[in-house]
């Protein structure tokens, strides 16, 4: 059973990987390609006012200055780059998905499959994304200073690390708690304590805003929230086609043990 949720998890990772990516790049990639021209349009310029012997350097041939060479080039990254890490990332969160649905089912109530993965999926998406996303959001390139990227990479992984401990805290709690209060009583405790939870923890980690004051306000809008609306497609895809196939392969289970009783 554990081995069949596990591949239809994946499946569904895939199937919403495949969707996000289309929306990414639709909605994404503009915004990521204004961005890479304000950025290289800031370097040009730096490079200009900098170098007394640019001026001389134009139209010299040889001794012109030449941009350097990009590692992939940018056609690359925005197609087979991006459906490629997009893939791996939704079928990865897929099989963890699968996990931690097979931990919650029976243990959260009678509820159907789909209604567990739907509720998972939403609980996943807030504390994995969405809780992180409102701390530290995303940003396009030519925002952040590169010595500053490790931190503010720690920085990030390191709440989202304490948005999940919280969260399945939360939900061990709030379990406990409907068994006394009910479950409407329980769920929404066990909700206000991982808000209380981690608006102190929002509140006492370090603040990082490198935005320029001349970086356009609609590109950094119009990047993050394609960031949001990814994630959404990704999310909301993976619940409602896993929730399908769990529906599936368990009812037929659970019919099977009832007959059996």
């Amino acid at each position: 059973m554990m081995r069949s949720l596990l591949v239809r998890g994946m499946l569904a990772g895939l199937i919403a990987g495949v969707l996000a990516f289309v929306f990414a790049y639709l909605f994404g990639e503009p915004s990521v390609n204004s961005a890479i021209g304000i950025e290289e349009a800031g370097s040009a310029e730096h490079s200009h006012t900098h170098d007394p012997a640019a001026g001389q350097a134009q139209g010299s041939g040889d001794e012109a200055r030449q941009p350097e060479e990009e590692l992939v080039p940018r056609d690359i990254q925005s197609t087979v780059g991006l459906l490629t890490g997009v893939l791996v990332y939704g079928v990865a969160i897929g099989g963890l998905f699968s996990l931690a649905f097979a931990f919650v089912y029976g243990r959260i109530g009678s509820l159907r499959p789909r209604v567990t993965a739907a509720l998972l999926t939403a609980g996943a998406f807030g504390v994995v994304f969405f809780v992180p996303f409102l701390k530290y959001p995303a940003n396009p390139p030519a925002v952040g200073q590169p010595g500053t990227i490790g931190e503010r990479t720690e920085l990030y992984f390191g709440f989202v690390a304490v948005s999940l401990l919280a969260g399945i805290l939360a939900t061990v709690f709030g379990r406990k708690l409907a068994d006394r209060l009910g479950a409407w009583r329980g769920g929404l405790l066990a909700c206000a304590g991982y808000v209380v939870v981690m608006a102190v923890v929002a509140w006492l980690m370090p603040v990082i805003d490198e935005v320029p004051a001349t970086f356009p306000a609609s590109t950094l809008w119009s990047f993050r929230t394609a960031s949001v609306g990814t994630q959404v497609t990704l999310w909301l895809t993976l619940g409602m086609f896993f929730g399908f196939f769990a529906e599936k392969v368990l009812k037929p289970s659970e019919k099977a043990t009832a007959a059996a009783v």
